[in-house]
């Protein structure tokens, strides 16, 4: 890839190349001078938002809302990592990409595509511990792959034994993954240290969203075939299903500190707020017609970051009203969404 720095009047323009066998792929942004302007809610960093329909990555500052960057990412992205400290994402190219993207977010670059052809479908990230190794699964050949995305170097493999893993979910030492493997209803336990698949839990058909309790208690998993949301209590090897009235309950996340669980509901155009502690429902936000999909938060958990597929926008909410404070313009069809401390200049 090459990258162009042009004065365009009051910014800058960024004209990037990529050449494949057969095309190349240009993508020109103009860069606001405006990037040190303030949001009223005070809130920094970037955020960087994976759009389907472009096969790109949008690098929006913000505090201004402001887009600083689109890159290219491999055919069909989907779901976004990124590390602790923010310097890099990485980006799973599930419908034809079969590849992963690094991003080099500090110097606002593709640092590496990852050629993962022989572990097809890769949807679901999560880096382990450490910030070095990223869990991915592998869709059409049941596996989490585990990757080192700084070395390019498929590191290991895990098979779930089932079919469908689509998504995956990490238990805060990262020593313990669960997939949602959709195609037999299944949720899948493995233990990352000794590379084996270690239990099955029966769930509601299609289980997509999934998302672990910091100390691997507990499992989250949405059912779209059945519209519900279960809970798995691992050490008891129970599961129940407290939650139901859904379409698609597309993801799932837990937050600690507000005792509360986040469930975008894309077929109802609605986000959930679930209290954790009793499984109630506490309050619903309509979104009609917006497709709410990708969730992330920001470290003190007081703000949520929801990318809205069909408007093309991404949702700033308050955890503590549970309502959008402002809207974020991203690119076509936005779904993996991630947040970096890491303020961009232009």
């Amino acid at each position: 890839m090459h990258l162009h720095l042009l004065w365009a009047g009051t910014g800058i323009m960024l004209l990037l190349q990529r050449s494949t066998p057969g095309y190349a792929l240009f993508v020109a942004f103009a860069v606001s001078a405006s990037l040190s302007a303030q949001s009223q809610d005070g809130l920094t960093g970037t955020l960087v938002i994976l759009n389907k329909g472009e096969a790109t990555a949008t690098f929006i500052d913000v505090a201004s809302g402001e887009a600083v960057a689109r890159l290219p990412t491999g055919q069909g992205p989907h779901e976004l990592a990124v590390t602790k400290d923010g310097r890099w994402a990485v980006s799973t190219d599930y419908s034809g990409g079969n590849s992963l993207t690094v991003f080099d977010i500090e110097n606002v670059r593709v640092d590496s595509t990852i050629d993962l052809s022989g572990y097809g479908r890769p949807h679901g990230a999560f880096f382990l511990q450490g910030d070095t190794i990223l869990a991915v699964t592998s869709e059409a050949t049941s596996n989490v792959v585990l990757v080192n995305p700084f070395q390019s170097e498929i590191i290991g493999s895990i098979g779930t034994g089932a079919g469908g893993s689509h998504m995956v979910a990490v238990t805060g030492d990262g020593g313990t993954l669960f997939t949602g493997n959709m195609a037999e209803a299944s949720v899948s336990q493995l233990d990352v240290a000794s590379r084996s698949h270690t239990a099955t839990f029966s769930v509601p058909g299609t289980p997509e969203a999934i998302t672990v309790s910091q100390d691997g208690s507990e499992v989250w998993v949405g059912s779209n075939a059945e519209g519900v949301v279960s809970v798995v209590d691992i050490e008891a090897g129970r599961v129940t299903s407290p939650l139901s009235g859904f379409d698609w309950p597309y993801r799932i996340l837990i937050v600690p500190s507000h005792d509360l669980v986040v469930i975008p509901d894309m077929g109802r155009h609605v986000v959930r707020f679930i209290q954790h502690s009793s499984r109630t429902d506490i309050e619903t936000l309509s979104l009609p017609d917006e497709g709410p999909q990708g969730v992330v938060l920001t470290p003190d958990q007081g703000t949520l970051f929801l990318s809205l597929s069909i408007s093309g926008q991404i949702a700033v909410i308050d955890l503590e009203t549970r309502q959008i404070v402002r809207r974020i313009e991203s690119g076509a069809t936005p779904d993996g969404i991630g947040w970096s401390p890491l303020v961009l200049t232009k």
